[in-house]
C-alpha cells in the first residue's frame, strides 16, 4: 500500500487534533523534570464519595456481577436517574421509554448522532463548541452549520441566527445541538431561552439535543435549568446527563440520554449492536450516588467555586480582566491584545514559560480564536502557583513587546 492510503475517507474529514500539540509539549517538559500545572483538559481531579467507591468494591467482590450487563442500563439505574430528575428539576420521565444509560456523555451523543444522521443531513452546532459536538455529525457522514456563540450578552443574536440558519438550510436541518452551561465559553442560560428554542424546534420539526454535562456545576445563586422543564420539550428533544463532573466519576463513564422516546428507541437499537453496557458494579454504585443526599454534589460545586475565585482574582491582579463564570468547570479568557499571539502560540508560550497548560481556543472552533480555556482541575495552591508562573511569562513577554499591557 502507498503511504498516503493510511487515512480512510471518513478519517480524512477529521483534521489533526489541535490539543495534541499541547499534549506533546507537556509530555516532553514533564520528562525533562518540569512541574507543569495542568489546567488544560477538563479532567476532574476530585475522587467520588467514599460510600460510592465502597459500594463499587462490595458489588465487584460478588461472583455473579462480572458477566455482560445491559446496553441500555439496568432498570433500577434508569429508575434512579428518572427519580433524580423529578426531584431536581420537576421533570417526569418514563424509565422504560424515556431514559437510556450510555458509556459517558460523549459516547451517548456520538451514537445518538450516528443513529440519527445520514449522508446529506445537517446539524446546527454553536461555534465554539466541545469538539465532538461538531465532529460526531461529520463522522456520521453529515454536514454541520455553525452559529457564533460569544457569551451571555450575545444570546439574543444567537437566537436570531438560529432562526435564520433553519430558514436558509436546505434540506431543513435534522437537529440542533446545545450545551449549557457551555463548554468552552461558560455561557449560561435561563429557562426562557430554552422555551424559545423549544418553540422554534416544534414549529420547524427539528430535533434538539442538549448536552447537560455541567448542569450541576453552577456557582453563586445560579441554578441551571433543564431543557426538559419546558412544556412539550420531550416531543422533539433529548438531554444528555453525565455523572462525570457532578459526582466526580469521570473515569467510570456513566451518562444518560433522557427525553424523546423516538430518539432513545433508535439509540437503544443501535447500541444493542455495539456494546453490552457498563460494568454492573459501576451501575449499582451509580444508583447509590443518585439516591444520596444532594449535598454530595453541593460539596463538589463549592470546591470548583473556590478555585474559580482564586483563578479569576489572580488573573485580574495581573491586569488580565476575565469574566467570572456562573457555571461549568472552566474559565474562558480573552487573550490581551498586546500579547500579539494567536491562541495556539500563546498556549505553547504559557506551557514553556509559565509551566502552565491551558487549551487554545482555536481547538474549539474558528470563533474560539483569541481565547484560551482554563480548567479548574488543580487545587487552590497549584492554581496560585500557576498564577505566579503566568505573571513571570507575561512580564517577560511585555519586555519583548512594544505595546504596553492594559
Amino acid at each position: 500500500m502507498k503511504d498516503s492510503s493510511w487515512a480512510f475517507p471518513r478519517i480524512r474529514r477529521l483534521p489533526p487534533y489541535v490539543f495534541s500539540t499541547i499534549n506533546a509539549l507537556k509530555t516532553k517538559l514533564r520528562k525533562e523534570g518540569e512541574d507543569i500545572v495542568d489546567l488544560g483538559m477538563g479532567n476532574p481531579d476530585l475522587p467520588p464519595p467514599d460510600f460510592v467507591i465502597e459500594k463499587l468494591c462490595e458489588v465487584a467482590r460478588k461472583k455473579n456481577t462480572h458477566r455482560y450487563s445491559l446496553s441500555a442500563g439496568i432498570p433500577r439505574l434508569r429508575k434512579a436517574i428518572c427519580n433524580f430528575y423529578r426531584e431536581r428539576f420537576g421533570v417526569i420521565l418514563d424509565p422504560e421509554r424515556e431514559a437510556i444509560m450510555t458509556i459517558g456523555a460523549k459516547e451517548g451523543y456520538s451514537h445518538l448522532i450516528l443513529s440519527l444522521i445520514s449522508p446529506g443531513d445537517t446539524v446546527i452546532v454553536p461555534n465554539p463548541s466541545y469538539p465532538i459536538h461538531y465532529y460526531a455529525p461529520i463522522i456520521a457522514g453529515g454536514e454541520v452549520r455553525t452559529i457564533p456563540l460569544k457569551g451571555e450578552e450575545d444570546l439574543e443574536d444567537f437566537l436570531k441566527k438560529l432562526h435564520q440558519a433553519i430558514r436558509e438550510t436546505l434540506p431543513k436541518p435534522k437537529a440542533i445541538v446545545l450545551n449549557f452551561p457551555h463548554n468552552p465559553t461558560t455561557t449560561c442560560v435561563e429557562l426562557d431561552f430554552f422555551k424559545e428554542v423549544v418553540s422554534l424546534a416544534l414549529k420547524e420539526e427539528v430535533f434538539l439535543i442538549h448536552d447537560f454535562a455541567y448542569g450541576d456545576i453552577t456557582f453563586d445563586d445560579y441554578k441551571a435549568p433543564s431543557l426538559l422543564e419546558v412544556e412539550g420539550a420531550k416531543k422533539i428533544a433529548v438531554e444528555i446527563y453525565s455523572m462525570s463532573k457532578s459526582f466526580s466519576m469521570a473515569g467510570w463513564r456513566v451518562g444518560f440520554v433522557l427525553g424523546n422516546e423516538i430518539l432513545i428507541k433508535n439509540l437503544a437499537h443501535l447500541k444493542s449492536y455495539l456494546d453490552y453496557g457498563v460494568f454492573l458494579p459501576i451501575q449499582v454504585a451509580s444508583i447509590v450516588a443518585l439516591e444520596s443526599d444532594y449535598s454530595v454534589v453541593q460539596k463538589v460545586k463549592k470546591v470548583y467555586e473556590r478555585r474559580r475565585n482564586v483563578l479569576v482574582e489572580g488573573l485580574r491582579k495581573l491586569g488580565w480582566h476575565v469574566p467570572k463564570p456562573k457555571g461549568s468547570m472552566f474559565l474562558w479568557a480573552k487573550i490581551p491584545n498586546w500579547v500579539g499571539k494567536n491562541s495556539l502560540e500563546f498556549s505553547l508560550y504559557l506551557l514553556k514559560e509559565a509551566k502552565v497548560a491551558v487549551s487554545p481556543g482555536i481547538g474549539f472552533g474558528t470563533e474560539g480564536e483569541g481565547f484560551v480555556r482554563f480548567a479548574l482541575v488543580e487545587n487552590e495552591l497549584r492554581i496560585k502557583q500557576a498564577i505566579r508562573g503566568i505573571r513571570r511569562a507575561l512580564r517577560k513577554l511585555q519586555g519583548q513587546s512594544s505595546p504596553s499591557p492594559p
